[in-house]
Parts: C-alpha cells; sequence; structure tokens
C-alpha cells in the first residue's frame, strides 16, 4: 500500500509549453499553435468553448473579440491575422493557460517561475555568491601565504 519513493517526479517549476507543442516554422505560425492549442486545452479541461473565451476576452479588453477573430488568430494559414498583445494577455486570462506565459520569455533564455519561488531563486543566487567568495578569499590567502 506504499507508493514507490521513485515514482515521484518534482512538480514543473518553469511554465510554458514543451518544443513539440510550440513546432517549427515561423514566429507567427508558432504563435497560431500556442493560441489554437490554449483554445483547445480550455475546451477539453471544461473551462469554456470559444464563445465563452471570446466573451471573457471581450469583457477583460473592454472591446469585442469575436469567435471568428479567435479562429482566425488560431490559424497559422491565416497570414493577415495575429493576435496583438493586449490579446495575447486576455487569452491567458480567460483560457488559464499559463503556459503561453513562457513562450516569449523562453525565445531569449528565460524561464517563468511562480512568485512563491522567486525567494528560493534568490536564495540559492546568494549561496553561489558566497560560495566564489570563499573560493577568492582562499586563493588570496594561499597567494599571500605563499609570499611569505
Amino acid at each position: 500500500m506504499t507508493s514507490d519513493l521513485f515514482e515521484w517526479e518534482p512538480p514543473q517549476v518553469a511554465v510554458g509549453y514543451t518544443p513539440d507543442v510550440v513546432g517549427r516554422g515561423g514566429l507567427d505560425s508558432q504563435i497560431s499553435r500556442l493560441v489554437g492549442r490554449a483554445l483547445r486545452d480550455c475546451r477539453d479541461e471544461g473551462k469554456g468553448s470559444r464563445a465563452d473565451i471570446a466573451r471573457r476576452m471581450s469583457a477583460y479588453l473592454d472591446r469585442p473579440v469575436s469567435e471568428g477573430i479567435l479562429n482566425k488568430w488560431s490559424s497559422e494559414s491565416s497570414g493577415e491575422h495575429r493576435i496583438p498583445l493586449d490579446a495575447f494577455i486576455a487569452l491567458i486570462d480567460a483560457t488559464q493557460a499559463n503556459a503561453l506565459l513562457g513562450f516569449i520569455p523562453s525565445m531569449f533564455g528565460f524561464a517563468v517561475v511562480p512568485e512563491k519561488y522567486a525567494d528560493l531563486i534568490e536564495i540559492h543566487l546568494i549561496e553561489e555568491h558566497e560560495r566564489d567568495i570563499a573560493a577568492r578569499k582562499t586563493a588570496l590567502q594561499v597567494r599571500w601565504k605563499a609570499k611569505r
């Protein structure tokens, strides 16, 4: 009745979709795929249809967003219709697809982590700095003793 200790996996710290979801190709195609994935996941998880998402986005942006425009934003073949940044933010809010937050930072070598981990990360950085200082201090002490 006990669970196997080796079955445990650490929780995902950084948010984002895996590279297989983003796929290859141009930036516009990647964004369309992400929009489509967020819409599908929202539907599949019972959080709302495209019409529901469009209504929530409209309320968030205080301007109309239609189901049709969501379809265009999620279509790779709709080259003239790209989701604006404010609508991308509203999409994250409406779908609760926090994995979308990781897309842009990942392009620049950064990760998005929940705020609850910020202090832990800073502690780790301080500890690394303390180790660097200790190593530098040791090297200087050795050099000083060698000169005597």
